[in-house]
């Protein structure tokens, strides 16, 4: 792999600009950028509907030792369109796992960045918001990105219940046509 295809980009729309090195799927994405501070789970984080159209942003350093198994999703595919982490890590330990968290972002096209300063860019989110970013691997032109980023609208007001749904009922655990019976209750104290 040259030096020039290694690289990625994080440019937000405020003009900030992570450089680092590309994992995943290579190309240019653009979303929200936003960040979770779990200690595990980032397959999970991948596939959970909530992250439509984002880029997340681990805190936790070193992603990707666990690997990637077809059990730990959430939804019926990956919803984040790009994944920032501290460092990440291509060989798994876990024996649950059937591929590295790189081959899976590779086959759901999600662009990664790694070997970028994560606190710096989760302290600079925190105190000026979740924002668009564009990402992308490869040489760029990061004014460009940055431009591209300021133009992008943001996810306010957009019906991602249309873009998230299965599209059609699913049966969950157990017989096919029968579910367990769930209760909901509230209880409310007062003080």
């Amino acid at each position: 792999m040259s030096d020039e295809s290694n690289k990625a980009t994080l440019a937000l729309a405020d003009g900030r600009v992570f450089r680092g090195r590309a994992f995943g799927a290579s190309g240019k994405i653009c979303g929200e950028v936003v960040f979770n501070t779990s200690m595990s789970g980032y397959q999970e984080i991948l596939t959970d509907p909530s992250y439509d159209g984002q880029i997340v942003v681990m805190t936790y350093p070193e992603i990707g030792n666990v690997g990637v198994n077809a059990e730990d999703v959430e939804s019926f595919a990956p919803f984040v369109k790009g994944c920032v982490v501290k460092e990440y890590w291509d060989r798994f330990s876990s024996w649950r796992a059937d591929r590295s968290l790189g081959d899976y972002m590779r086959e759901h096209g999600i662009v990664g960045i790694q070997d970028i300063d994560t606190r710096a860019l989760v302290r600079h989110i925190r105190d000026r918001g979740a924002q668009q970013a564009v990402l992308a691997s490869g040489g760029v032109d990061e004014a460009a990105l940055v431009a591209e980023a300021a133009a992008r609208p943001g996810l306010e007001g957009q019906n991602l219940a249309v873009v998230c749904h299965a599209g059609a009922p699913t049966d969950g655990p157990g017989e096919p046509g029968r579910y367990p019976a769930v209760i909901v209750a509230r209880a409310v104290a007062a003080l």
